[in-house]
Formats: C-alpha cells, sequence, structure tokens
C-alpha cells in the first residue's frame, strides 16, 4: 500500500512547479524606493529624463549617464524586481519624472521564479498602457530578457517571452523590443560566459559594453521622443 502511495507521489511530480509559492510582496522593496526619493532630493533627477527601469541588470548599470553622456538618462532599477512590482511601484520610479522615453528591463526574474511567457506579455500590455494613460504617447523600449550561463534551462521560455513581449510591441506605435539578447551569445549560440559576472547571472563589463552598443544605437538613430503631457 505504502508503496503504490509513494508511486503515485512521484507521479504527480509534474504538477509540483504548478503549486506555485504566492506572490512576492512588493512592498519588499519600499527601502530602495525610498532611496530614490531621498536622492531626488538630494541630486534633482534631469528635466524630462530618459529613464531607465527594471530589475538589477538596470540597477547594476555602472554610472549609467556616462554611458550616455549626450542624453538625460535616470537609472531607476531595483534589484530582484519583477515586472509586476516595476507596475506597483510605477508612479514611484517613472511616471512622476514625466520621461520623455522609458527603457524597461524586466522578466528575467520572472521566467526565473516561475512566471509564464504569457504572464510577461500580459504584464508589458499594462505597462505601456499606464504609460501612456499618464505621460502620453512616449517611446517605450524592451531589453529583450538575456540569455545566461546560470539560467541556461530557461532559455526556451526566455525566448518565447521575448517573442510574445514583441507581439506587444508591435501593436503599438513608438514601442520597441531592442535585441540585447543576441550580442551575448557565442559562435554556438550559447551564453558567452566572457559577458557575465562569476554569478554567471549578471553582465561583466564587456556585457554592459555590448549593451551600451546596442543600446546606443538605438536610442540615438530613433526620432525624436514625443511630446509628453505631464503625470496626472
Amino acid at each position: 500500500m505504502f508503496r503504490r502511495l509513494l508511486l503515485a507521489v512521484f507521479s504527480l511530480g509534474w504538477l509540483v512547479p504548478l503549486l506555485a509559492a504566492p506572490p512576492a510582496d512588493p512592498l519588499r522593496f519600499e527601502k530602495e524606493i525610498a532611496a530614490f526619493d531621498r536622492r531626488d532630493g538630494a541630486n534633482p533627477p534631469p528635466d524630462r529624463p530618459i529613464v531607465f527601469v527594471g530589475s538589477s541588470s538596470i540597477r547594476l548599470w555602472p554610472d549609467l549617464p556616462v554611458s550616455f553622456p549626450n542624453l538625460p538618462v535616470l537609472n531607476r532599477g531595483f534589484g530582484g524586481s519583477h515586472l509586476s512590482d516595476v507596475l506597483f511601484h510605477l508612479d514611484r520610479t517613472v511616471l512622476r519624472y514625466n520621461p520623455s522615453r522609458v527603457v524597461l528591463y524586466a522578466g528575467d526574474n520572472d521566467i526565473a521564479d516561475g512566471k509564464t511567457a504569457e504572464t510577461v506579455a500580459a504584464d508589458f500590455e499594462t505597462f505601456v498602457s499606464r504609460v501612456r494613460e499618464k505621460a502620453g504617447p512616449i517611446p517605450i523600449d524592451f531589453l529583450a530578457i538575456k540569455p545566461s550561463p546560470k539560467r541556461l534551462a530557461l532559455l526556451h521560455d526566455q525566448k518565447r517571452a521575448n517573442r510574445l513581449v514583441a507581439d506587444v510591441a508591435h501593436r503599438h506605435p513608438d514601442v520597441s523590443v531592442i535585441d540585447v539578447f543576441s550580442p551575448l551569445l557565442d559562435s554556438r549560440g550559447s551564453p558567452d560566459t566572457n559577458f557575465f559576472a562569476a554569478d554567471r547571472l549578471h553582465l561583466s563589463p564587456l556585457g554592459y559594453a555590448a549593451w551600451k552598443k546596442v543600446v546606443g544605437e538605438h536610442l540615438t538613430n530613433a526620432r525624436p521622443t514625443a511630446v509628453a503631457k505631464p503625470p496626472r
């Protein structure tokens, strides 16, 4: 009897991933968001900046303004965040600045924590709608979810999420997906370890140099940003 029960448990092992943990509390980032508030008081942000927002690949971008010296960029990344966390804190990390453009990197942690590609795409659709509602028809750029050696097993899901997000982008004017995925691959189509830090997840200086080139070319070649209405 016990053996049959044990076999039944193992035969249902495929159900375990479906028993997802409850969503993480977005208020876990309150200290980081409050730090942005203090930073704004001590060092006012540029007028109508290009806001870079998202998870640690944005937060850890070394001295972002130096990477784009001729652009009014503002880094509002907070590490470990999901796209849903960015949505929750959208007013305080993006909309309050009356941005001229928004560059988003999110979805990496979402997929790693068991969210589907469809969820990432749906959250991005919501992100676009909320930014457009409050900030007007400003350009929005989604940095494609990067491949990484640590999350190699999730490569298929990451690619699917990028495709679905691209489908969302194609339905909206001035919404783009910037391909920061392909430059990080080696000749065999696997993540090139030279572009990653020792943790095999975050970018190395070479990785950020590759991103700087691709993102910089996109921002430089893009048409002038639309006139945005102030946040309500």
